[in-house]
């Protein structure tokens, strides 16, 4: 398994909480201006109020725990293609693109990010909480990003043959 790793994945240490790669690689993408304690509080926040509405609403599609919810939201949330400007004999197009693991991960983690950032008025918390409830559940501002992405690619899979 460390063979899989890149260096920097390497010293990514797993978060306090969790014991998660993925959530401290998250908590980093949240963090502005090196706070990273105030990072740590806002994401952990979103979890724990994503924890207390699971134990109240009992449901067999949501999964048990908040980071369980956490993973469901970024597949829900993570892209398989994207469109790249190519330009070929003076015109441009819109070419279709497989993307690897990594970039999924920090297109998802983007898209959730400027999602709870864009919808003002209430903590960072409670706006990460009400994103990563939707995207777990298929719905919310970065799941219609992906969707949105998504479609752009099937509209120009006509150009595909430019993707080199």
């Amino acid at each position: 398994m460390a063979g899989t790793f890149t260096r920097s994945e390497e010293q990514l240490k797993p978060d306090p909480r969790f014991q998660d790669r993925v959530l401290s690689k998250f908590i980093n993408c949240v963090m502005y201006g090196g706070e990273k304690a105030t990072a740590q509080r806002v994401v952990y926040s979103a979890l724990d109020k994503i924890q207390t509405r699971l134990e109240k609403e009992k449901s067999e599609t949501l999964p048990k725990s908040a980071i369980e919810l956490f993973h469901k939201a970024l597949e829900n949330v993570r892209p398989v293609v994207e469109v790249r400007s190519k330009r070929v004999g003076g015109a441009n197009y819109q070419v279709p693109m497989q993307l690897n693991k990594r970039r999924q991960q920090s297109l998802a983690f983007r898209w959730i990010i400027e999602a709870a950032r864009d919808e003002k008025g209430r903590p960072m918390g409670d706006r990460l909480a009400k994103e990563f409830w939707d995207a777990a559940k298929g719905e919310g501002k970065a799941v219609t990003t992906k969707d949105n992405t998504h479609r752009m690619a099937e509209a120009n899979k006509a150009f595909a043959h430019f993707a080199w």
